[in-house]
């Protein structure tokens, strides 16, 4: 059974997206949105949580929220920027769906 986990909060201010990675299961997929976002950078202090997280989950990321707060092209290689019917493919596409906030 698959499972989309859905984090909205800045990993760099609340613990939620670490809750995240340390109880999503391999197969499942997570969405980073609004705040959250800023997880998707490439060369942050979070970003070897994510490439690590990606060797057996599907990390996603709006890509609106990445280009509103002008991290276009600095994500990380290998997340998937999906756009808001890309979102709702994925609530739609999982079992279940878990927001971490």
């Amino acid at each position: 059974m698959s499972m989309l986990h859905i984090v909205n909060k800045s990993p760099f201010e609340r613990v939620a997206f670490e809750s995240c990675l340390a109880h999503a299961k391999a197969g499942d997929s997570i969405l980073m949105i609004e705040d959250a976002v800023v997880g998707a950078v490439d060369g942050s202090i979070f970003s070897g949580k994510v490439k690590a997280a990606m060797s057996d989950k599907t990390v996603y990321v709006l890509g609106a929220d990445l280009a509103a707060r002008g991290l276009e092209g600095k994500a990380i290689d290998g997340i998937v920027s999906v756009d808001y019917a890309g979102f709702v493919d994925l609530t739609a596409n999982n079992d279940t769906t878990q927001s971490w906030l």
